[in-house]
């Protein structure tokens, strides 16, 4: 009981960036704006988080910064995709390599300690939260264990993650924004013709989209981690975006897809050095497990997901 425990909490956790991430993209591709840039706003808002932590020792001004860069990011990226109207693919690849770049480069120059940040510790990372009664219910048969050591004791980001889920969903599926949003991403002649201004949505839809990935970038640097690394978010954001594949842009079946991935990068944390047969299994064909495995799903068991007709297009007005 207490493995499963402590494997479904590390799932939690490695899970949460993951489903900040996936549902960022979730916006802004449901409005036609096709995002490959997800690891580098997140990389980007990861770095600012654990800089400014390192500088002035606020967790919260760091959480403050990363939303910053990454709503900052984001709109560059919007600028090239929706107002220049260039190709949503190239621009999303430009802010990756952008981001990694420029990260390492400030990293070293400001901190002179090979592109990281110095270790943060105290108020300048965030700790971890124990809900109401956690420790006088752990004695509890098993209820308590879950609710005390699974529910309880996470991050503050954790449940701003889970938290942003039912918010997804209502408002994609129950306010008029959310009908005009998934409405553009499939046919922005239709809303133009309707009055409603598409560059506006899209605009709406990739500043949440940079907020979203500020959230998950800082968690890296300053909730998870102690400060940052060079390229920390490890391609993150592709697998979020498998994972957004995988839901078919839902919030809830988004929600337990990167579960899954982060069950998967919990067990081949917990597979590493483990042999089979007499045979010890190399460590990095244990860490790769996780990106085989979201190959194997998306080309196996997806099935055929259509995603927003609109998207990866620029939407050109005619006159």
């Amino acid at each position: 009981m207490q493995m499963l425990l402590s494997l479904l909490d590390a799932t939690i956790r490695l899970s949460t960036p993951l489903l900040l991430a996936c549902l960022a993209g979730m916006y802004s591709e449901r409005s036609g704006v096709f995002d490959i840039g997800l690891e580098g706003k997140m990389l980007a808002a990861a770095f600012a988080a654990g800089a400014i932590a390192a500088v002035t020792g606020s967790a919260w001004l760091g959480l403050l910064a990363a939303l910053a860069v990454s709503i900052m990011t984001a709109l560059l990226q919007g600028a090239a995709a929706i107002s220049l109207k260039g190709n949503q693919l190239i621009a999303g690849v430009a802010i990756n390599m952008l981001a990694a770049g420029l990260t390492t480069f400030l990293g070293q120059q400001w901190f002179r300690q090979g592109g990281r940040t110095p270790q943060l510790s105290g108020d300048g990372r965030f700790g971890t939260i124990n809900l109401p009664f956690a420790q006088e219910a752990a004695g509890v048969p098993i209820i308590g264990p879950i609710y005390s050591e699974l529910i309880s004791g996470h991050y503050i980001l954790v449940y701003v993650a889970f938290l942003a889920v039912p918010i997804t969903a209502y408002v994609l599926y129950r306010t008029r924004f959310g009908l005009r949003l998934r409405a553009v991403g499939e046919n922005p002649k239709a809303v133009d013709t309707a009055g409603i201004s598409v560059v506006k949505l899209r605009y709406q839809a990739v500043l949440i989209t940079g907020l979203l990935c500020g959230f998950a970038g800082a968690y890296f640097s300053i909730a998870q981690g102690s400060g940052f690394g060079n390229n920390m978010t490890a391609g993150k954001g592709f697998i979020a975006l498998a994972a957004l594949i995988f839901a078919k842009w839902k919030p809830v079946p988004a929600m337990f897809t990167c579960l899954l991935f982060g069950f998967l990068d919990a067990l081949q944390i917990r597979l590493q050095g483990a042999s089979f047969g007499g045979i010890e299994i190399p460590v990095q064909a244990i860490q790769a497990l996780p990106y085989v495995l979201t190959v194997v799903l998306l080309a196996g068991f997806i099935g055929k997901a259509v995603g927003p007709k609109a998207g990866g297009v620029p939407y050109t007005k005619e006159r």
